[in-house]
C-alpha cells in the first residue's frame, strides 16, 4: 500500500469511527474537560479528512512530494519541429500512436476528459504536408485515430444532409471552429478547405460527431457561398452565414451555437466580417453585426454598454464564456476605430443584446504592458495579436497564450509565448517571455518543472480538463533548437 492510500485508509477509519471515539472520550473525562477534549478531537477529524493534495499523480522537480503550481508539462510528441503522424490502427489506442506536426486545427473536450483534435495543415502519415481531415483522441496516455484519412487532402463524404453515416467526413480543412455540446456531440463549422468535389476554398458546412459517425446538419458541399442573412434577429432554415475561417466561438448553456466574424463571403462579396450569428440545433439566426464587409469597430465608451456598440471586422481573436453566461473575445486582425487594418488588443463582452468594449485599445498594433511577472495591475494589457489559444478557469478566470503579435519591447509583431490571466478587472502577466520568439525548453516528458514552457507559436489549439489543467497542442512556432515550423507537442500546465 503506497503513502496516499495509507492516508486514505487511515482516515477514513477515523473519520468514520469519529463519533465512537469521543464517546469514549466522553465517559472517560470529568465534565470540567470534556470542552477542551472535544475542541481537540474536532481540529484532529478535520485536519485528518481533508486528506492529501487532490493531483497526486503530479510529478515535480524536486524529488520531494511538494505539488508544483504554475508549471508546465511537456506530455507527449516531440520536441522537434515536422514530425509525421503515426496512426496505428484506427479506433486503437496505443502508446506508439501521435498525430503529426500540425496548425490551424481544432479541439475538443468530452463529457469524460477525452481530448479531441480534428484536421489542420500538417504531416501526415508519410510525412507529406497538406490539409488534413483526420479526427484524433487523447485519454490522458495514449492518442487513438478515429476517424478520416491518414493522408493529406481527403474531399469531404457528405451523404444524405441530416443523416449520420460511418461513411460520411468533413474534408480536409484548416481554421475552423467547434463546440462540443451537453449530450457530448462534437460540431464543427466550416474553414479553409476541400468541399465534396475536390475543390479548395472557403466553406460553410456545419457538422455533428456523436462519437461514432458524422452528420452533415447544416451548410453547402461546395465552397465559397455567400451568406443568407434574412432578417437581423429572426431565426429561418434559409438562413446560413457565408463561406469563412478563422472565425471567434462561444456555445451557451442551452447549447446553442454562437460564431462571429473571420474572414470569408458575407452575403456578397469576400472580406473579413462582423457579423454574429446563433444556431439553435435548427436553424440560424444573424444576431448583430453587418451582413457587408469590411466594417470599423464602434467603441463607444469603454466599461459601457450600448446598442450602437459593435467589434470591427476581423479574423482569428480567441473567445471564452464566463460563468454568468457572457460572450467575450480579444484581439484578432481586422479593423479598429479609424477603419485601420492590423493587430488588435480590444476585449469585449457580449451580454446577449449588447456588446462592452472593456480593456485594451481602439487602435491597432499595440505593444504590450507586462507590468511584474505573477502581479495584476490596471495598466497591465497583453500587445495587439491573432491567432492565439484561451482558456477559462472553473474560477471564471479568462487565460490566453501566445499567437503572432507585439511583445513589450517594441519589436516588430511575430511569434509569442506569454501566457496571461484576466480576472474580470485586470491583466497579470503570468509565465513564459516579454519578448517574441523565444524556443521552448521541454525538460524531461512527463515531468512538470518551473523552468518548462512551450515555445513561442502561433495556431495552437487548447483545452480544459475537469480538473482545470490546461492543455495546448502543437501550432506553428520554435522547437527545442530555435527551429520555426508545425509542431505537434502537448503541453499540460497546472495552475
Amino acid at each position: 500500500m503506497n503513502r496516499e492510500s495509507k492516508f486514505y485508509y487511515t482516515t477514513n477509519i477515523f473519520c468514520r469511527s469519529g463519533w465512537d471515539i469521543f464517546k469514549k472520550f466522553f465517559k472517560k473525562y470529568p465534565l470540567i474537560k470534556i470542552s477542551i477534549v472535544f475542541t481537540i478531537f474536532i481540529i484532529l477529524v478535520f485536519m485528518a479528512c481533508q486528506g492529501p493534495a487532490d493531483d497526486k499523480d503530479d510529478n515535480d522537480d524536486n524529488g520531494d512530494d511538494t505539488i508544483l503550481t504554475n508549471v508546465w508539462t511537456w506530455v507527449s510528441g516531440s520536441d522537434l519541429m515536422n514530425q509525421s503522424g503515426i496512426y496505428g490502427t484506427k479506433g486503437t489506442a496505443s502508446s506508439s500512436n501521435v498525430p503529426g506536426s500540425r496548425f490551424s486545427s481544432i479541439s475538443w473536450i468530452d463529457l469524460d476528459d477525452n481530448l479531441w483534435l480534428f484536421g489542420g495543415q500538417g504531416r501526415d502519415s508519410t510525412g507529406n504536408s497538406g490539409y488534413l481531415n483526420d479526427l484524433w483522441r487523447f485519454d490522458g496516455t495514449n492518442w487513438t485515430w478515429v476517424s478520416g484519412s491518414n493522408t493529406r487532402g481527403e474531399s469531404g463524404t457528405y451523404g444524405t444532409k441530416g443523416t449520420a453515416s460511418p461513411s460520411n467526413t468533413p474534408g480536409a480543412r484548416r481554421h475552423s471552429i467547434s463546440w462540443v455540446d451537453s449530450s457530448n456531440n462534437l460540431w464543427l463549422f466550416g474553414g479553409d478547405g476541400c468541399d465534396s468535389a475536390g475543390n479548395f476554398g472557403h466553406i460553410n458546412d456545419l457538422w455533428k460527431f456523436d462519437g461514432m459517425n458524422w452528420t452533415w446538419v447544416s451548410g453547402s458541399n461546395t465552397r465559397n457561398q455567400v451568406g443568407s442573412y434574412g432578417t437581423k434577429g429572426t431565426a429561418s432554415p434559409s438562413n446560413i452565414p457565408g463561406a469563412r475561417d478563422n472565425s471567434i466561438t462561444w456555445i451557451d448553456s442551452d447549447n446553442n451555437l454562437w460564431l462571429f466574424g473571420g474572414q470569408g463571403y458575407s452575403s456578397s462579396i469576400e472580406g473579413q466580417l462582423n457579423d454574429l450569428w446563433k444556431f439553435d440545433g435548427v436553424n440560424w439566426t444573424w444576431v448583430s453585426g453587418s451582413d457587408t464587409t469590411p466594417q470599423n469597430g464602434i467603441y463607444g465608451i469603454k466599461g459601457t454598454a450600448s446598442s450602437s456598440n459593435v467589434p470591427g471586422s476581423r479574423y482569428s481573436g480567441i473567445s471564452w464564456i464566463d460563468l454568468d453566461g457572457n460572450f467575450w473575445f480579444f484581439g484578432g486582425y481586422g479593423y479598429d476605430s479609424a477603419d485601420t487594418f492590423g493587430h488588435l488588443n480590444d476585449l469585449w463582452k457580449f451580454d446577449g443584446a449588447n456588446w462592452t468594449w472593456v480593456s485594451g485599445s481602439d487602435t491597432v498594433d499595440q505593444g504590450g504592458i507586462y507590468g511584474t511577472k505573477g502581479t495584476a495591475s490596471s495598466s497591465n494589457v497583453p500587445g495587439s495579436r491573432y491567432i492565439s489559444i484561451s482558456w477559462i478557469d472553473l474560477d471564471g478566470n479568462f487565460w490566453l497564450f501566445g499567437g503572432d503579435g507585439f511583445d513589450g519591447v517594441g519589436s516588430p509583431s511575430d511569434s509569442l509565448n506569454d501566457l496571461w490571466k484576466f480576472d474580470g478587472a485586470n491583466w497579470t502577466w503570468v509565465s513564459g517571455s516579454n519578448i517574441w520568439t523565444q524556443k521552448g525548453v521541454y525538460g524531461t516528458k512527463g515531468t512538470a518543472s518551473s523552468s518548462n514552457i512551450p515555445g513561442a507559436r502561433e495556431r495552437s489549439i487548447s483545452w480544459i480538463d475537469s480538473g482545470g489543467n490546461f492543455w495546448l497542442f502543437g501550432g506553428y512556432g520554435l522547437d527545442s533548437t530555435g527551429a520555426t515550423s508545425a509542431l505537434n507537442d502537448l503541453w499540460k500546465y497546472k495552475k
